[in-house]
């Protein structure tokens, strides 16, 4: 009996993410031991964790809904843009951050309007998402600001970090923390997170009820461009401190990695953004650190974070079960 017990323990999600973060910490003691500074990575795995967290959380809520976007990656981009341009707009990064967000939900809009009216394959319009943001960032940043492939904008409208006694941290990572649990709320403890979960599972049956599937995949596909749209100002507004035309770097791919590895779930999700944000934190601080960067080979160093997903996805995917509608286009008979 205690093996069985034992057995669905190490098949729950949580006990083996609470194993993962348990060789974070002893990581961490070995990190002190070899010279690199503890806090200083975890400042940085909050920073790194901050997009994947926001983005993976937002399309949580779409796919429980119903719908797949796998744009995200794109939304990263063209909201990290917007962004910055809405900053500057108005000389207010508290204003370039919600600007991101609204482009972020617009696109989300978009995307749902051709999903939902549309009946259009999902991974079709993500993929184009995708495509789009590559040709239009590159161009945008050309086109406003003269400068091909880079600017940086003034330190003026940057976020300032908030200074603790032990380590600094973005008030948008503090953000996402509160999402996470208020999400997981929502989804588990009201009335609009069964219906959320009803639109991805039996939206016949919602409908029979009296629910508009539509509105709420609708509503799905917002939160998930709003929430990434947040991610992707938070990269040069509090995070790089300018943009560069590949300034997302993969972390869509990894916020889609981070979402199936939490099996969809918004608590979960935060957990495993912090992972991946660890492995990216640990790499930077590896990659300029004397004595230790010399050590390992530069490009080897970059490829960590994107080994740690490959890693983590194999591990923990498992036997994930996702909505029997998702993807799905729900026709009212």
């Amino acid at each position: 009996m205690n093996t069985k017990k034992l057995a669905l323990n190490m098949a729950n999600p949580y006990f083996k993410l609470g194993l993962a973060f348990l060789v974070l910490a002893i990581i961490l003691i070995a990190i002190r031991l070899v010279g690199l500074n503890p806090l200083s990575i975890l400042e940085a795995s909050l920073l790194a964790m901050t997009p994947l967290a926001l983005a993976a959380m937002g399309e949580s809520i779409n796919q429980k809904a119903g719908l797949v976007n796998i744009g995200l990656e794109g939304i990263f981009l063209i909201t990290a843009a917007a962004g910055v341009y809405g900053a500057e707009m108005f000389m207010n990064g508290s204003v370039g951050l919600a600007f991101g967000t609204l482009i972020g939900a617009l696109i989300g809009l978009f995307f749902g309007i051709l999903s939902v009216y549309g009946k259009a394959d999902q991974i079709v319009v993500g993929i184009g998402i995708n495509i789009f943001a590559i040709g239009f960032v590159p161009y945008f940043i050309m086109a406003v600001w003269a400068f091909p492939g880079i600017h940086i904008p003034p330190k003026e409208v940057t976020i300032t970090p908030i200074y603790t006694p032990f380590l600094r941290v973005s008030a948008v990572s503090v953000l996402a923390i509160g999402l996470a649990i208020a999400l997981h709320l929502i989804l588990h403890h009201t009335p609009l997170g069964l219906r959320i979960k009803a639109a991805g599972e039996m939206p016949e049956a919602l409908d029979v009820a009296g629910v508009r599937v539509d509105l709420i995949r609708l509503l799905g596909a917002v939160i998930s461009g709003a929430l990434t749209g947040l991610g992707g100002a938070f990269m040069p507004l509090a995070w790089f401190g300018g943009i560069v035309k590949e300034i997302s770097a993969g972390r869509g791919f990894i916020a889609l990695a981070v979402l199936v590895s939490a099996g969809l779930e918004p608590l979960l999700a935060l957990g495993f953004a912090f992972l991946f944000g660890f492995a990216e934190g640990l790499a930077y601080s590896v990659a300029v650190t004397p004595g230790i960067k010399e050590l390992v080979p530069y490009h080897l160093i970059l490829l960590i974070p994107y080994i740690t997903t490959l890693v983590v996805v194999t591990i923990f995917i498992g036997k994930r079960r996702f909505p029997k509608a998702l993807g799905k286009p729900y026709t009212r008979e």
